[in-house]
């Protein structure tokens, strides 16, 4: 019993921390005042660069931070579409989500002699050394340092908004942009730092699923995750506390289809992987009018404009 225990917490926090990351980048766009429904297509960007360039320089934590450049460039994109150009937030993230992908799979093919997936890479290190861990109830406990940097992650952020300046002032752009410039807060600024912060955590989430648990790119190394991870942001009513013990029942939902795909439920196999996605659905349908979005998430700001 405790070890089946052990196992559903070991696969709740692996599976969460993708979702993690992409939910706080969720949470500090739209907490400046830009909807990022591009989550998903940097998470596989993310995705890709984090095995790039792990391949290439064989250290995975130089794949970690190109898996973060990468997101932050292409939500760069999101950015000067969403800030400068004041574009339809939610058509510039679909747009993305459409691109993304297929740059993905496009740099792939041409790393790796047109192959839709990579080799094996060098993967980052456990959290705990497994064979510390062998003959204790604890021995299924098998974390990487992922599920770590998440927590921290979400830490930080929740001091960042909520006990400094800079935050106060993320949260006065997303709130009311048009009072923030009167007491001298560039809006634009504000937004676009937010907005790529918000991919480079989102490429963090991307290397978080192929540098930690599968260990190569895919196509389907991300699929929905940025998705689910938007689910989260709102039904943690956008605060980083929130979006993070959102992603953990989403987490719990995967790890409970994994372990019924034992065979030791005799549940077909398709209910089972559409686990995550109903429970998105139905958090979505029970709490999406319930929370209470930042006043000007979504709306394009123009300058001078009351």
């Amino acid at each position: 019993m405790l070890d089946n225990i052990v196992l559903a917490l070991s696969i709740t926090l692996m599976y969460s921390t993708p979702l993690v990351f992409g939910a706080l980048g969720g949470v500090i766009s739209e907490r400046s005042g830009v909807t990022n429904i591009g989550i998903d297509g940097m998470m596989n960007v993310g995705a890709f660069a984090g095995v790039a360039g792990s391949y290439v320089s064989g250290n995975p934590w130089v794949g970690l931070l190109c898996a973060g450049i990468a997101g932050g460039l292409v939500a760069l994109l999101h950015a000067f579409a969403s800030v400068t150009f004041a574009a339809d937030q939610t058509i510039s993230g679909v747009a993305i989500n459409l691109l993304a992908p297929g740059i993905a799979l496009f740099a792939c093919r041409r790393m790796f002699d047109g192959a839709a997936m990579s080799p094996i890479v060098t993967t980052l290190p456990k959290l705990i050394d497994p064979s510390v861990l062998q003959g204790t109830p604890l021995e299924n406990m098998n974390l990487d340092v992922t599920v770590l940097l998440g927590l921290i992650a979400a830490v930080v952020m929740w001091f960042m908004l909520y006990r400094t300046k800079w935050g106060l002032r993320i949260r006065s752009v997303g709130e009311h942009p048009e009072a923030a410039e009167t007491l001298g807060i560039s809006v634009y600024r504000t937004r676009y730092a937010c907005v790529i912060l918000s991919g480079v955590l989102a490429g963090f989430g991307g290397a978080s699923m192929t540098l930690a648990i599968i260990s190569q790119y895919t196509q389907t190394a991300i699929c929905g995750q940025g998705f689910i991870a938007l689910a989260a942001v709102i039904f943690g009513k956008w605060t980083p506390h929130g979006a993070y013990l959102a992603c953990l029942l989403f987490g719990f939902t995967q790890a409970l289809s994994i372990m019924l795909g034992g065979g030791a439920v005799p549940v077909p196999s398709q209910i089972l992987a559409m686990l995550p996605y109903a429970m998105t659905i139905i958090v979505l349908i029970l709490f999406v009018g319930r929370s209470v979005a930042p006043k000007a998430d979504g709306v394009p700001y123009v300058k001078g404009s009351r």
